[in-house]
């Protein structure tokens, strides 16, 4: 897909906007021979470690674990920034994480049986929403966008890179032959961490390489596949800082999901105080209820068949609904078909169809809003991942998880492309990279 700038347009440093200009950076990186093993320094995003139990997990693997940077644990949070910044410090000083000698991009692969996917890490050039280069999909929380910054302000570190996709040829040509030429070659590093999946890691510094990813890449547009508030983050500390400079620019791993396809799962809600009898009760008239016989993957199963079912067809009038599965008393139910005259008087008009009847759309303007009238703040509704996770937390704290059926990537893009965000985490794409592996320090570049 090719898009470009307007011609008035600049960079800071002159250039066109024109397409995604990845840039070579040291990698920041840690010495095997300093710590207890790759596999054992490195976390999920900070978004995706389960806390607490998960964070203690993390922290007691290997005393160097990445996780004591991303997700630092003090009273406060300014104290908490400082206490990141004084252990990258710390941990540069006694060598425990070191530059690489020169400026790369680097070739990233995750493997996990058939699942296969291989992308450049670099620092991505930063543009503006109304470029068209770079295409948010979700919206953000500000708390978060400043907790972000604030870390990142203190550090002076680009910790984990952002996953974003474009769409390529579907061939191995432009970045993506040089992917798979150098995948040929012995890695930097190799690991498989506990979730299964093994990771790799290549230096390109070749500048005829180089070049040939740039040509390639300056004819693309990414989607954020994840990451919203760390690029929003990156947009807040560019403008703070007068450029050109190291803060134009930010840490991404780039995949052509023509070539490697992307995953995409749903993010679940668990919404805290409210249990799973009450919101029961409430939505009598307004949604089906039906109890699911057998445990979780049996009511995934069904959750799935009744959203497929659900979009089956073209037209909202002709379509199911949309599904749901609460869960949090020992048992599963499922809600769909929800009352035409509650979507016409919640949901906003003047959006696409696509929008407007997406499942979380529905959820947080029909159900959270008006149904269950659950606030919109981390004390009342939390994001998870892992649906199991979700189950029990609710469980254990008497609250309600809504499963959730992941969104297809065509219809994330379609809505992206005509500058309509979804509502804030309505999907979950991967595998995501895995955090630690390499780092970009500001001030090495």
């Amino acid at each position: 897909m090719t898009t470009s700038g307007p011609a008035s347009t600049r960079n800071r440093d002159g250039s066109h906007p024109g397409g995604l200009r990845l840039s070579p950076f040291r990698g920041l990186r840690y010495d095997p021979e300093r710590v207890g093993g790759l596999a054992a320094v490195t976390s999920p995003p900070y978004d995706v470690v389960v806390r607490p139990e998960g964070l203690r997990h993390l922290e007691t693997a290997d005393p160097y674990n990445i996780v004591r940077l991303i997700l630092p644990q003090a009273p406060t949070p300014a104290a908490r920034h400082r206490q990141a910044a004084e252990t990258l410090r710390r941990w540069q000083a006694q060598g425990v994480l070191a530059a690489d000698p020169e400026p790369a991009l680097y070739v990233y692969e995750q493997r996990s049986g058939d699942l296969l996917q291989r992308g450049l890490i670099g620092a991505l050039r930063l543009s503006p929403a109304e470029d068209g280069i770079v295409l948010p999909h979700e919206g953000v929380m500000p708390d978060i966008v400043e907790d972000r910054a604030a870390l990142m302000r203190e550090t002076a570190a680009n910790l984990e890179p952002l996953l974003l996709s474009y769409r390529g040829e579907g061939t191995a040509v432009g970045a993506t032959a040089v992917i798979e030429r150098t995948v040929g070659r012995p890695p930097l590093l190799a690991t498989t961490t506990e979730d299964g999946f093994s990771h790799r890691l290549w230096a390109v510094t070749d500048p005829a390489e180089l070049a040939e990813i740039d040509a390639d890449l300056a004819q693309r547009q990414a989607l954020i596949a994840d990451g919203h508030h760390r690029w929003a983050t990156y947009l807040r500390l560019r403008a703070e800082h007068a450029g050109p400079g190291p803060w134009d620019h930010g840490l991404v791993l780039l995949v052509d999901t023509a070539r490697y396809p992307l995953r995409v799962r749903a993010i679940h809600r668990l919404l805290r105080q409210l249990p799973v009898a009450d919101a029961l009760s409430a939505l009598e008239g307004s949604f089906r209820v039906r109890d699911l016989e057998g445990g979780l993957p049996q009511a995934l199963d069904a959750l799935a068949s009744a959203s497929a079912s659900a979009t089956g067809t073209d037209t909202a009038s002709e379509r199911g609904g949309n599904a749901f599965v609460l869960a949090g008393d020992g048992a599963f139910h499922l809600i769909d078909r929800p009352d035409p005259e509650l979507l016409a008087r919640t949901i906003p008009s003047g959006l696409p169809e696509a929008w407007r009847t997406l499942d979380a759309t529905v959820l947080h303007s029909a159900l959270l809003e008006h149904v269950w009238q659950v606030p919109d703040g981390p004390e009342h509704i939390g994001y998870i991942h892992d649906v199991t996770a979700a189950v029990e937390h609710a469980e254990r704290h008497g609250g309600t998880a809504v499963l959730m059926h992941p969104v297809r990537e065509d219809v994330v893009r379609e809505l992206a492309q005509q500058g309509v965000t979804m509502p804030r985490k309505s999907t979950s794409f991967g595998p995501k990279p895995a955090t630690g592996l390499v780092l970009r320090s500001l001030e090495l570049d």
